[in-house]
Order: structure tokens, then C-alpha cells, then sequence
């Protein structure tokens, strides 16, 4: 078996992920969704810009990106000659008895040797002692987030464990260069025990073959291409997590409850559920699978005032609705809809940002439409502590609009 830094980075974000990738047929898998193509591409310029400005000088392997254990012998035959940077190499370690790890989860056998595969972007060189000579590597990753995030902390740790067996030396910096060209150092003191855990129960998960549960999560899981295959098995078995706002330390809570699907959820005692999870929450909940199982819509109460009694019913009222990448501090796409009911008509606006530079002509956009209809009322739906600084741009720019926002708590998480 073959364990790459992607499958890792899988597995810290979702194990089932990571086992669905080796074990189940990828004709199975859903097609890429044109939102991810666009990453990747912007990933793809990114990282073309570092290397302009910072590393122009690169070399690199030459061996197909497939054949992984040429380019490694490539990368470090490059290592061995003191290249100053090298690009897109390939650390491989087939002897996974090196990490001292095997004792922990097991010796594989014979047909499921481990070995372990590290693509960092860059490989710097570095003055000092190592089995090259006076000289040794560190990796750096390139990432497109504009803060450190866990997993490429990870990653970062997973490169600089691989470089160590490869030189015989651990490199005493890891880095990782995100958007606008921010650095951050990696802390392997405290990075390199999490990664070598982590690694520890992806290994153990997948020489076992423990399919992990599924759970969906709607932020995580859309983007996912496994995401048709894990709805459609959650569905099959009315999966807790298919109620909106089951989190997984509610979904524990119910469990624990002996509350096990959608329908033991809608026809569990609201008392019960309350005091574990509190009343408010056990409401909401009880009502959301309440409206699964009976395949129709329930008007929401959650004890505030009903929103209705306080806005105007106009002839034109704008329905507006944004979504946003808040890593990248990105408002793509804005829409309204436009409701006239007089002529009992409904028109959708969609102003779509398809690249970042974009996002000031849809505001553009946005404001042209808006400003047509000065006496239409905004209904927008947010919660307390998530403001989208277009709408309240908007706002204070026009003080006279009439802009009515339905408020949602911060959820309870007790």
C-alpha cells in the first residue's frame, strides 16, 4: 500500500474519505465540480507566482508525475548534488520500520507492505551536516489559505519525518507559504507527535479496513466526491446527521440517548432531549426530523417575535442572499430575488464572481439593481455573529434603505 501525503491530508479532514479513495471503485465517484477545477487553478497561479519571485532558479525531476519511485531517485540524486531548490520532488520511504511504527499498528504482510510518499513543493537547500555533505533540505508547501490551517501543519511535519529518514538528519525549519506570499514556520516540537498519531490510526484504519460511518456535513461534505455515494447510503439508513444542526457532539449526546435515526429523533420526547442538549437546540431539532420523515415544510418558531409583524408588505420586496469564502475573504456570489405582488411575479438575480477580481463588478451589479428600487425592502437571513460586510455596506452607504435582517442565535453547543 502505498500512503501519500494526499491520502493523509484526506484522512485529517475525513477517514472515510481516505478509506473510500483506496477501496472503492472511482467510477463511483462524482465528477469534479467546476468550483474545485477553479481552485486548483488559482492554486496552480499561486504557486507559479512564489516561484517566479522567490525561487526562479528551481530544477527538478524529470520522471513522469505516475512513476513515483524514478522521480524520487531522481530528487534525491538532486538532493545529492546540493541543488539549491528543487522543485516538485518525490520523497519516498518504502521501509516503514524506519518510524519506529510498525510496533504500534501491526506488521502488514507481505501483500501490504507500507511505504510512504511526501511531494513537497519545494525542497530548500540548507547549511549544515547531513549525509549529503555540509548541507542538508527543508520543505516548504505552498497553500492557498490565508492562515495556517491545521492539516498543513501536518503535512508540513509529514515532509520534514520523510526528509530525516532520506537525509539522515531532521531539518530544524518546515514552512509554508500562503496567500499574498505570507510565511509561517511550522512548529515541529509540537507538529511532529500529532502527524505521527494521526499517521498511526490512518495506517491502522486502512490495513484493517475499517469502513469509518458516514456522516454528512454540509459545509465539508458538498464539495466532496464520495458526497452521492455517502448521502445516498445515510439515506438508506436515516442517519442522524441528515437532520440540520446534528453536529457531531450532538450526534454522540442522542446516540447515548438511545436517539439512533431520523425517526426515533422526531418521536423522541422533547423533555428527554432537552436536558441533554438543551431546550432550544432539542426544538429545533426535533422539528427539522419532524419535517423529514413527513416530507414536508414546518413553520420555524424559536421564541423571538415573529419577523412578519414588523416588516411592510410592499408591492416590490427584495429577497437577498450571499455566499462567501470567509478564508479568502471572498463575497462570489450575491443574489436577490425580486418579489412583485402585484403582478404576482418572482425574478432571481445571480451575480456571480467567476474570478477574485470580479468581486467589485458584482457589486457594481448588485448596487445597480438595488438602487432601482429605493422604497423595496431587504429581507436578508443571518446569524448574530456572521455579518457579510456587502449587505452592511450597502446599509450605511444608504441609510434610508429598509433593510430587515431575520436573526438565527449562535447555535448552542453545550
Amino acid at each position: 500500500m502505498l500512503l501519500t501525503d494526499a491520502l493523509l491530508l484526506d484522512y485529517k479532514r475525513c477517514p472515510r474519505r481516505a478509506f473510500l479513495n483506496v477501496y472503492k471503485n472511482s467510477e463511483e465517484r462524482d465528477p469534479e465540480r467546476d468550483f474545485l477545477l477553479k481552485l486548483r487553478q488559482e492554486s496552480h497561479n499561486h504557486v507559479a507566482t512564489v516561484l517566479a519571485e522567490f525561487y526562479p532558479d528551481y530544477q527538478k525531476p524529470q520522471a513522469p508525475h505516475q512513476d513515483w519511485e524514478t522521480k524520487a531517485k531522481e530528487t534525491e540524486a538532486l538532493m545529492q548534488q546540493g541543488v539549491e531548490c528543487i522543485y516538485q520532488g518525490a520523497l519516498l520511504l518504502s521501509d516503514f520500520q524506519a518510524w519506529d511504527l510498525l510496533s504500534q499498528v501491526g506488521v502488514p504482510t507481505q501483500s501490504e507492505r507500507l511505504s510512504l510518499l511526501g511531494t513537497p513543493h519545494l525542497l530548500i537547500k540548507r547549511p549544515g551536516i547531513s549525509k549529503f555533505g555540509d548541507w542538508w533540505y527543508s520543505p516548504v508547501s505552498i497553500q492557498l489559505g490565508r492562515r495556517p490551517k491545521p492539516e498543513y501543519k501536518l503535512v508540513a511535519a509529514f515532509y520534514a519525518q520523510l526528509l530525516a529518514s532520506i537525509q539522515g538528519v531532521f531539518p530544524t525549519t518546515s514552512e509554508v507559504v500562503l496567500r499574498r506570499q505570507n510565511r509561517y514556520t511550522v512548529d515541529l516540537l509540537e507538529w511532529l507527535p500529532r502527524m505521527r498519531e494521526t499517521l498511526k490510526d490512518a495506517v491502522q484504519m486502512l490495513l484493517a479496513r475499517r469502513e469509518p460511518e458516514v456522516f454528512i456535513s454540509r459545509q465539508r461534505c458538498s464539495l466532496c466526491h464520495w458526497y452521492s455515494h455517502c448521502y445516498a447510503l445515510a439515506q438508506s439508513q436515516q442517519h442522524l446527521s441528515l437532520v440540520p444542526g446534528v453536529t457531531p457532539n450532538r450526534y454522540e449526546y442522542l446516540q447515548a440517548m438511545g436517539v439512533d435515526s431520523v425517526a426515533s429523533l422526531a418521536a423522541a420526547c422533547p423533555t428527554n432531549l432537552g436536558e441533554t442538549i438543551g431546550r432550544e437546540v432539542a426544538a429545533q431539532l426535533k422539528q427539522q426530523a419532524q419535517a423529514i420523515v413527513e416530507q414536508r415544510a414546518i413553520r420555524k418558531y424559536n421564541g423571538f417575535l415573529d419577523i412578519r409583524q414588523t416588516i411592510p408588505t410592499t408591492r416590490i420586496e427584495l429577497y437577498f442572499d450571499i455566499e462567501a469564502e470567509p478564508e479568502r475573504n471572498l463575497d462570489y456570489l450575491l443574489g436577490i430575488l425580486l418579489v412583485d405582488r402585484q403582478a404576482n411575479s418572482e425574478h432571481f438575480y445571480p451575480f456571480l464572481a467567476e474570478n477574485p477580481e470580479d468581486e467589485g463588478l458584482i457589486w457594481q451589479q448588485f448596487v445597480a439593481v438595488v438602487s432601482a428600487y429605493e422604497d423595496a425592502p431587504i429581507h436578508y437571513r443571518n446569524q448574530l455573529h456572521r455579518k457579510h460586510s456587502t449587505l452592511y455596506l450597502y446599509y450605511k452607504m444608504n441609510p434610508n434603505v429598509m433593510l430587515y435582517v431575520s436573526v438565527r442565535p449562535r447555535p448552542n453547543h453545550r
